[in-house]
């Protein structure tokens, strides 16, 4: 009796489809950001029979299909909007969400932590976006990850009984990554490592990881400088099969090899590099003409004679792109045999050149240029001191011919400063390094008329080989591989300005020209004063960033309508091109693959950039490692950077940088105006501005974090 009642009331209970769309569709419509599955809706009308779960699952599918919903992963739906899709760069912030850098949307789309989906900073992503509403930021959700900004990641291994962690050293990487036992490769505790992510399910915090290399322990310098390298993902040994492919490279020079060259051996010719460079890359050779005229002839390493498209070794130097310069040594993109031995324009040797020769008057007006392949041989190897002790004093081997080429730059230089090109230089921190890599002391690197000797040829050889490919003949221009630099952020121009009117000064930006004389002339007047360095920065900050590409245009910065590299192939892959298409078109071949050197000018433009980051990390873990026996020490310093947690501070001593956190300040209470640049105190209105000057003292240095924290003194 009792079983026959339950199966009539089963058999009363029934589904009601329309009851059931409807509350689904409420959901969605009051919930337009959210993404749900059918279980997760299940759990919100609390069902749990396996029928109506199956028909929640049914009704998203039929929504989908009318378009009302839009499934953005397998299984889990959204309302659909207007908004539709857009893919982009991620730029995470201090707090965890992020900000979406779309080529297909000026404005930037806002991410919360919880819409990331594992995307971490500088992914290429797709990202849903939700309609916009009337005064509200664009925002949306990471739907795909379409490529990983970064492949491995640097930490430190912290293992326990049962499990471990690498915690790692970028700030930008939010999470820590679970490592299995088995998946140490023989790592100890508290080691720095190398680890790669090898999963990372959807709806686990942590990912899962393995450790593919160990660098040794924390505090080491070999250790630190590789550390570094692998952070940027920057290789710091060459394989063996490239080593002994640049081995097996015959250097004897052959008549074969000099056939078709013009033959310069006779001419004199030098090198001016730093006193501890290897790889000399670039000569200069001077003799007078019958006409009064000069020949100058600006000699390149033929890098590409030796190298051949495709090799092993050129499909080596095209993934590094770029020699890094780290504080303490270089990583060289090509192997030492050919960067410090066959290609080094070293003295008293033969050596093959790819070279530009110009005729120029007293007044250093380029009356003809030659482009072409060159065998020198060099007479002189000088320093940058030795070039300028000679041009301060009139003294030394080959005096005239070095002052001859002296003069013409120093015209050079007028004109092209006189033509709108800037006069933006940083002053370039260095350090005194013993043995064992410990810095021992700190200088500054300045530039001299030595170093603006070289300068201004290898500037003019750059501009007439872009012009010689680059000027328009009637036909469509030939593919070729510029270096570009925009004009500035005006955004970036007009927080310049507010801030130089701080120290008195102004530039007028009513034109370029009137722009870069103004600019020159406020850098030439903050030489030697507090706030150079500061100015000097923010100059730089303000403008944007040379690049490759293969759409010419022009170089903002050197007011060049044309501008290449051609001068520097031993240490720059984009050099090796330009040689390559440059002799391509002097025999008459038809223009190159524009998508092929489009690629090629992309990759070379982002490994200059984690190349420089690594330069700065590494100079940036030396400053605090000079510092580390100073603490309690007090300097004077200028306010280099504001932001919401604090203070950044240069030392005007030593140029260091370190910050003054906001929890510290424990006078008032401190509200950041980001629009002013200032942070100020809530009751006694005291104000930190960039520019202000501050005694500091120094009371942390934590050297695995490259961090120095400081304290203000009254």
């Amino acid at each position: 009796m009792v079983a026959r009642k339950k199966t009539k009331k089963a058999r009363i209970k029934t589904i009601n489809k329309k009851k059931l769309g409807d509350k689904v569709r409420g959901v969605f419509t009051n919930n337009p950001g959210l993404s749900l599955n059918y279980k997760q809706l299940a759990k919100r009308f609390k069902i749990n029979d396996t029928a109506t779960r199956r028909l929640i699952n049914e009704l998203l599918v039929e929504l989908r299909e009318t378009g009302f919903l839009t499934e953005i992963h397998t299984g889990k739906y959204k309302l659909k909007s207007k908004g539709g899709f857009t893919t982009g760069i991620v730029d995470l912030t201090p707090n965890g969400s992020a900000y979406i850098l779309s080529n297909q949307f000026p404005e930037k789309v806002f991410v919360t932590q919880a819409n990331l989906n594992h995307a971490l900073q500088g992914d290429n992503v797709k990202v849903y976006l939700y309609a916009k509403r009337k005064g509200r930021r664009l925002e949306g959700e990471v739907v795909e990850i379409l490529e990983r900004s970064k492949k491995t990641f640097v930490g430190i291994v912290e293992i326990s009984a049962h499990f471990a962690f690498l915690i790692p050293i970028n700030k930008q990487m939010p999470y820590d990554i679970f490592i299995p036992l088995n998946k140490l490769n023989n790592a100890r505790n508290g080691q720095k490592v190398i680890a790669k992510i090898t999963d990372w399910p959807i709806n686990v915090k942590n990912p899962i990881g393995e450790i593919i290399e160990v660098l040794g322990n924390p505090g080491d310098n070999e250790v630190e400088m590789h550390a570094i390298l692998a952070e940027f993902e920057l290789p710091y040994r060459f394989p063996e099969k490239v080593l002994e492919a640049a081995d097996k490279i015959v250097d004897t020079i052959t008549k074969a090899d000099i056939a078709g060259r013009r033959d310069f051996r006779k001419v004199t010719t030098f090198t001016i590099d730093p006193e501890d460079a290897k790889d000399f890359d670039d000569a200069l050779s001077i003799r007078s003409l019958k006409s009064g005229n000069w020949e100058v002839g600006v000699h390149i390493a033929d890098v590409t004679y030796y190298i051949h498209e495709n090799s092993l070794l050129d499909k080596e130097a095209r993934k590094r792109a770029t020699s890094v310069y780290l504080v303490d040594r270089v990583v060289p993109m090509l192997p030492e045999a050919l960067s410090n031995d066959t290609c080094s324009l070293r003295p008293h040797e033969g050596k093959l050149c790819y070279s530009v020769v110009f005729e120029l008057d007293n007044q250093a007006n380029v009356l003809t240029n030659w482009f072409g392949r060159t065998i020198i041989c060099s007479d002189k190897r000088f320093t940058y001191e030795e070039a300028q002790n000679i041009i301060e004093t009139g003294k030394g081997e080959l005096k005239e011919e070095l002052l001859q080429l002296n003069q013409l730059a120093q015209i050079l230089r007028q004109r092209r400063l006189k033509n709108g090109s800037l006069d933006i230089e940083r002053i370039e921190v260095k350090f005194n390094i013993d043995e064992k890599g410990t810095p021992l002391g700190v200088f500054f690197k300045e530039t001299k008329p030595s170093n603006q000797l070289i300068e201004e040829f290898m500037l003019l050889a750059n501009q007439k080989v872009a012009e010689f490919i680059g000027k328009k003949t009637g036909k469509k221009p030939r593919t070729f591989v510029y270096r570009v630099h925009d004009k500035p952020n005006q955004e970036k121009l007009q927080s310049f300005i507010y801030i130089i009117k701080k120290f008195g000064h102004r530039i007028d930006t009513s034109t370029h020209e009137k722009l870069s004389d103004s600019l020159n002339k406020l850098l030439k007047n903050v030489q030697g004063k507090r706030e150079q360095n500061l100015v000097e920065t923010l100059a730089l900050r303000s403008m944007a960033k040379a690049k490759y590409s293969i759409d010419n245009i022009g170089h903002y910065g050197l007011a060049f309508p044309f501008y290449t590299h051609f001068t520097s192939p031993i240490r720059r892959y984009p050099d090796m091109m330009v040689h390559r298409l440059l002799d391509a078109y002097l025999q008459k071949e038809p223009s190159k693959s524009e998508k092929r050197y489009s690629t090629l000018c992309k990759h070379s433009s982002e490994m200059e950039v984690s190349a420089t980051e690594a330069e700065r990390a590494s100079i940036k873990y030396k400053q605090v490692e000079f510092l580390i026996d100073k603490i309690g020490k007090q300097f004077d310093g200028i306010i280099s950077g504001v932001v919401e947690w604090g203070l950044y501070v240069e030392i005007s001593e030593n140029k260091c940088e370190g910050l003054v956190p906001i929890r510290d300040l424990n006078d008032d209470f401190y509200e950041f105006d980001e629009g002013n640049f200032c942070i100020t105190g809530r009751h006694t209105h005291k104000k930190y501005q960039l520019g202000d000057p501050v005694k500091v003292e120094i009371t942390r240095a934590n050297l695995p974090k490259k961090q120095l924290d400081l304290m203000l003194v009254e």
